[in-house]
Order: structure tokens, then C-alpha cells, then sequence
């Protein structure tokens, strides 16, 4: 027979997981409350740094079942909740969605549900990137200088440059005008 488990998760101390539990059983699933893990952590937080879920893995058997309300109880990110749900499935234990009609996240259904997830978030990830890209180039075409900006002046550049022609090491222009080794280096490869 397999055992029901049921992860909770809010966000804050001010917020309860005892609405969570309610919808778990109103779907039908009977919850001992022992087998009920609630915690009080950021989704942000990749699941496997969360104490209560790894207290939840150290339990579970493969036959379990486990019931979240929502998949961003599991987490915000969807290549983490992705990952979560593939740890859980090469255990053999199930999970549950209710908000996605209840359907098993390891069954072949569930799987094509968490691809079609990725696929969006790996979108969303994309035109994040585009956007980024062109504000770049935006940026450039303004005549905004990008990177951060440069430990040594223009005046002290010139005057690594000319010394590191003249043969003084790194470790000597790096003490001496408080920047990192990497920084003069930096220096000599800039025109």
C-alpha cells in the first residue's frame, strides 16, 4: 500500500499551510499527520537546500506518493522543480499536482507536462537574453562605456604600460597602485 505524503510550503511566518493540507484532503487523499512536512522558506530556495524537503526525501520509499497543491510549492524555478520531480521519480515515488488536475509528474502525462514547463521557462530565459542583448547594443550605439569601471586612471595606465615595457613585474605595479595582479594585465591588453 502506498504511503501519502504531503509537502506544504509558504513563503512567510505570517502565512499557514493548514489551507494546503485541506485542499490536499478534500481531493481525496488520506494524510496521517505525521506524513504532513510544512516548512517556512523562499521558493527561490532550490528544494534540495530546504531542510524540510530533505527531511521529506530521507523518508520517502519508491511506491510513495507525494501531494503538492501548486508546483511552486516545490519551487519558482522550473529547471529546479524539474530536477526535484526527476530525483523523486528515480526513486519511485510519485507526485502529485493538485493544481495541475492531479496528475502524476512522473507518469508519461506528467512528463510531457514538465517538458511543455521547461520549454516555456527555457523561452522566458531566451527572450530575457535578447532583451539584455539589445539594450547592449542600444547602450553602445548611445556611446555608454559598459563593464565595470577601471581600477587605474587613464594617467596610471599609461604609466603601467610604459613600465611594464620597461620591464617591472606584475606582483611590484600591483602593490604599488593597489589594484590586483589581473587588473595590470587587464591594463597591458587594453589599446
Amino acid at each position: 500500500m502506498s504511503r501519502v505524503f504531503a509537502y506544504c510550503r509558504v513563503s512567510t511566518a505570517d502565512q499557514t499551510y493548514e489551507n494546503q493540507v485541506l485542499e490536499i484532503q478534500g481531493a481525496g487523499f488520506q494524510l496521517e499527520p505525521r506524513r504532513v512536512i510544512a516548512e517556512t522558506v523562499s521558493g527561490s530556495t532550490p528544494a534540495m537546500e530546504r531542510d524540510g524537503f530533505r527531511r521529506l526525501l530521507d523518508r520517502l520509499e519508491g511506491g510513495d506518493v507525494l501531494v503538492v497543491t501548486k508546483l511552486d510549492r516545490l519551487g519558482r524555478n522550473a529547471m529546479d522543480v524539474r530536477a526535484t520531480v526527476e530525483r523523486l521519480a528515480a526513486m519511485q515515488v510519485r507526485v502529485h499536482c493538485l493544481a495541475l488536475g492531479g496528475v502524476d509528474l512522473t507518469s508519461a502525462a506528467g512528463k510531457m507536462t514538465m517538458a511543455v514547463i521547461a520549454a516555456v521557462a527555457e523561452f522566458e530565459r531566451d527572450l530575457l537574453v535578447e532583451r539584455t542583448q539589445a539594450g547592449l547594443v542600444r547602450a553602445k550605439a548611445q556611446g555608454r562605456k559598459l563593464g565595470r569601471p577601471s581600477a587605474l586612471t587613464a594617467e596610471q595606465q599609461e604609466v603601467v604600460r610604459k613600465r611594464r615595457q620597461g620591464g617591472a613585474s606584475l606582483g611590484v605595479l600591483a602593490k604599488e597602485f593597489g589594484v590586483s595582479r589581473s587588473a595590470i594585465q587587464r591594463t597591458e591588453r587594453r589599446p
